[in-house]
């Protein structure tokens, strides 16, 4: 017996469950950094500690806060700016790594998904739902002043955004383009076995330049489903 193919709603809840859930080293370190000072840490320690950008760090902080893993206390600065945030972690015995195994399961999750759209339908969709969290991710960047909005620095933040999502990622120029190679996928061998879903990085490249800085067309110029050691994002410019 067929099974019915998925509806819009229920592919974009599987993508956007796995894009929301990556295990990444970095957050786990952070984690781990933050539950050695019962006094808390702040987004500005975190990025000295593990050489980030601070907008990254905090990316990372939140994310840990949102999954219960880290209280956030908002201490009064003295002087004109905002509160200071500090981060301590919770006291309810929560295990992170249990939390973090369960990316496999959302990864097989995906996998499934894809296979039961037509490949045209699934791109799409997925690089739409890549999109529109690459848009989410881009407004948690901070206000206007905290990131320069030239199109390279745009990438740069972009590079750094994935890199807190677990893709290891980096901006660099070539000829009259500029890149990004992510030395990572947190898709694992699912990527492989299921190609299309690459096209959910690459949504996320397009929502956060657009968000950044304007309409972008991102296109995948090498991966790993291709036989590549790296991914490779090309923007022109």
């Amino acid at each position: 017996m067929d099974r019915p193919p998925l509806t819009p709603t229920e592919f974009a809840s599987a993508v956007t469950a796995i894009t929301s859930a990556f295990g990444d080293p970095t957050r786990r370190d952070i984690y781990l950094f933050a539950a050695e000072h019962p006094e808390g840490i702040t987004a500005a320690e975190a990025a000295k500690q593990f050489d980030l950008h601070p907008n990254v760090a905090r990316h990372h902080l939140d994310k840990l806060a949102g999954g219960a893993y880290l209280d956030i206390d908002t201490a009064p600065r003295q002087g004109a700016g905002r509160p200071s945030k500090r981060y301590r972690a919770t006291t309810s015995g929560v295990n992170l790594e249990f939390r973090v195994a369960h990316h496999d399961v959302l990864v097989t999750l995906l996998g499934r998904a894809l296979a039961m759209l037509p490949p045209e339908q699934a791109e799409a969709m997925a690089e739409e739902v890549g999109a529109e969290y690459g848009k989410t991710m881009a407004a948690s960047f901070g206000g206007e002043g905290e990131i320069s909005r030239s199109f390279r620095s745009s990438l740069h933040a972009v590079a750094d955004a994935l890199t807190a999502n677990g893709f290891s990622a980096h901006a660099e120029k070539d000829g009259d383009q500029l890149r990004i190679v992510s030395e990572n996928c947190p898709f694992g061998g699912a990527a492989i076995e299921h190609p299309v879903i690459c096209a959910v990085d690459r949504g996320m490249v397009r929502g956060m330049l657009g968000e950044l800085w304007g309409e972008s067309s991102p296109a995948l110029s090498a991966s790993l489903p291709m036989g590549d050691d790296v991914c490779v994002t090309a923007v022109d410019f």
